[in-house]
């Protein structure tokens, strides 16, 4: 009987990591918020979830914006017209952009476990077209209000 339990209890360790989703994100022309975007362009999931980002238009990628994103977490950049899936194992905000169309306001935000926005992401330099985009990200996630 305790062989019984022993390999149950290892079998729930192990199966564990079959409940991490993967959420899909379409990087579009044109989206229901406009020109150049992410669909959707706010995730909250859990740590161990996967995001694949789907170039349903070309010209398009997912990457890392430099300086939002967790301490320690090196980032990542997809090579255009490419599909890529990244695993999001460090709670935190991950600000992502699509490099070419960063200037147009293509960008998106993930929010992984439980974290507060850092409030120096607000402080980063973006293309001025993706900063409204972006505040209304940022409000969303912390349920306030832009003025």
């Amino acid at each position: 009987m305790k062989t019984y339990f022993l390999v149950l209890a290892v079998s729930i360790a192990f199966a564990a990591p079959a409940f991490a989703e993967t959420f899909e994100v379409k990087m579009m022309n044109r989206g229901e918020k406009g020109s150049m975007v992410f669909e959707p362009d706010f995730l909250h999931v859990q740590p161990g979830d996967r995001v694949k980002f789907i170039a349903t238009n070309k010209s398009h990628n997912a990457a890392t914006i430099y300086g939002m994103v967790p301490e320690g977490y090196p980032g990542f950049k997809g090579k255009i017209n490419e599909e890529i899936e990244v695993g999001f194992d460090q709670p935190g905000f991950y600000g992502i952009k699509c490099s070419p169309h960063f200037g147009m306001g293509m960008v998106m935000l993930i929010k992984v476990g439980e974290a507060e926005l850092p409030e120096q992401y607000r402080q980063i330099g973006i293309p001025a077209r993706a900063r409204p985009r972006m505040q209304t990200l940022f409000d969303s996630a912390t349920g306030k209000t832009s003025p």
